[in-house]
């Protein structure tokens, strides 16, 4: 801006328009940039990003196999609730 200049000619007539304005010394530079989040907010989002990470981490390191061994994962269970079998067949004579 220079002296002779008024705001209104810089940015318009637009009655609606909000102006955030940082005021420096002659010859000073331009003002510092604020950061876009806050220091508290920075530490809760890497805070966050980190347990996610570890979560992945054990997701990645867990045995895809385990559901495997579990009844609900037998592909033989239909066919052995409809034919009676109970999983085990003891020979005759041989007590439990």
């Amino acid at each position: 801006f220079s002296r002779d200049q008024t705001v209104g000619d810089r940015l318009g007539k637009n009655e609606k328009t909000k102006v955030v304005a940082k005021l420096q010394k002659p010859g000073a530079g331009p003002p510092a940039r604020e950061p876009v989040v806050s220091e508290d907010e920075r530490k809760a989002m890497m805070a966050h990003y980190f347990k996610r990470q570890e979560d992945l981490k054990q997701l990645a390191d867990a045995d895809d196999d385990e559901y495997l061994h579990s009844q609900w994962a037998n592909p033989k269970a239909l066919k052995n609730s409809l034919q009676g079998f109970s999983g085990s067949i003891a020979a005759p004579g041989v007590r439990r």
